[in-house]
């Protein structure tokens, strides 16, 4: 029996994508979106493109996916890495620290895991790993509902216009290419600045069309506009917002949800209002397909044997 490890490759996707769908509970076509998607994504130099497999005799026994990007940190660019889309077959769990570790130990790179709660058993790996909540839940928010303020006059306009007024260089990279991702990218445009705002549309309970904020300087941007930025979101359809919280957000209406959608990371504590470049921006939510992942994954890993070995 050889165990061995090695990045993945554009080769690897379709087995990576029906590996981690069966382990995690996802449908396939979801994590092949995401690889493919990021083909086009800027990776730091020196970090794997996509993540790391674990093999044993050939077959996939292991796969992360490792999403590395260049964030800007107080106009300081930094490395950031989206740990996602992890797993390891049952009989190889003994291997999953080790393989885990070697991509884990960059001291300049901060690691988000946004999902861990949604897969039993993760929280107390990510603990061991050095991973600490930064993120309780999540604030349900109605910003059309919320009071006018002296800013209820800025210009609400999408990501392709370019602001009369000062921005970053940065923040239109970052909205381009997360409209191309299928998100709502906007500036909210004052006579100071323009302010930059991603959202992801989704569904909430499957029925309540709404937004994930996925990106913004500060959190108290997004409630300093919530009354031009709800009425724009209210026209296209999209009347509740969702936003990483720890605990209800002064100016907005709604309801603070506690252990909603934790958010853990390891390194620099990054801020609330920025998920930018992570699975939840690059890909539309799909919700979790109820499996018993250990009996699944299982079968997976010796399928894969049976026709690498019809193959040979």
């Amino acid at each position: 029996m050889k165990i061995t490890d090695r990045q993945i490759t554009e080769s690897d996707f379709e087995k990576v994508s029906e590996f981690l769908g069966a382990g995690i509970g996802y449908p396939k076509q979801y994590f092949l979106q995401l690889l493919q998607r990021m083909t086009q994504h800027a990776t730091p130099t020196g970090f794997p493109k996509y993540g790391r497999l674990l093999t044993c005799d050939g077959a996939i026994v292991g796969a992360i996916i490792l999403i590395f990007s260049t964030v800007q940190l107080d106009g300081v660019p930094k490395i950031r890495c989206h740990v996602t889309g992890w797993c390891v077959a049952p009989d190889y769990r003994g291997y999953a620290a080790l393989f885990f570790a070697k991509d884990l130990k960059h001291r300049d790179v901060t690691y988000l895991n946004i999902s861990a709660q949604w897969t039993a058993g993760t929280l107390p790996i990510i603990e061991v790993q050095g991973f600490i909540k930064y993120c309780s839940g999540q604030f349900i928010a109605i910003p059309a509902l919320s009071s006018a303020s002296g800013d209820s006059q800025a210009e609400v306009v999408a990501a392709d216009n370019i602001p009369d007024a000062p921005f970053e260089t940065f923040d239109m990279e970052l909205l381009l290419a997360h409209a191309k991702y299928g998100c709502i990218s906007l500036w909210c445009v004052t006579a100071e600045r323009a302010y930059p705002f991603v959202f992801r549309p989704r569904l909430f309970k499957r029925i309540v069309p709404g937004v994930q904020l996925v990106y913004c300087r500060d959190v108290e941007h997004f409630s300093r506009f919530a009354g031009p930025i709800g009425r724009f979101l209210a026209l296209r359809g999209r009347l509740v917002v969702r936003v990483d919280s720890n605990g209800p957000i002064e100016g907005l209406v709604g309801k603070f949800m506690q252990d909603a959608d934790s958010r853990f990371y390891k390194g620099s504590e990054p801020r609330l209002g920025d998920l930018a470049y992570t699975h939840l921006a690059m890909c539309p939510y799909v919700p979790r397909i109820k499996k018993h992942p250990n009996k699944v994954i299982s079968d997976t890993v010796s399928r894969t044997r049976r026709l690498e070995a019809q193959a040979q």
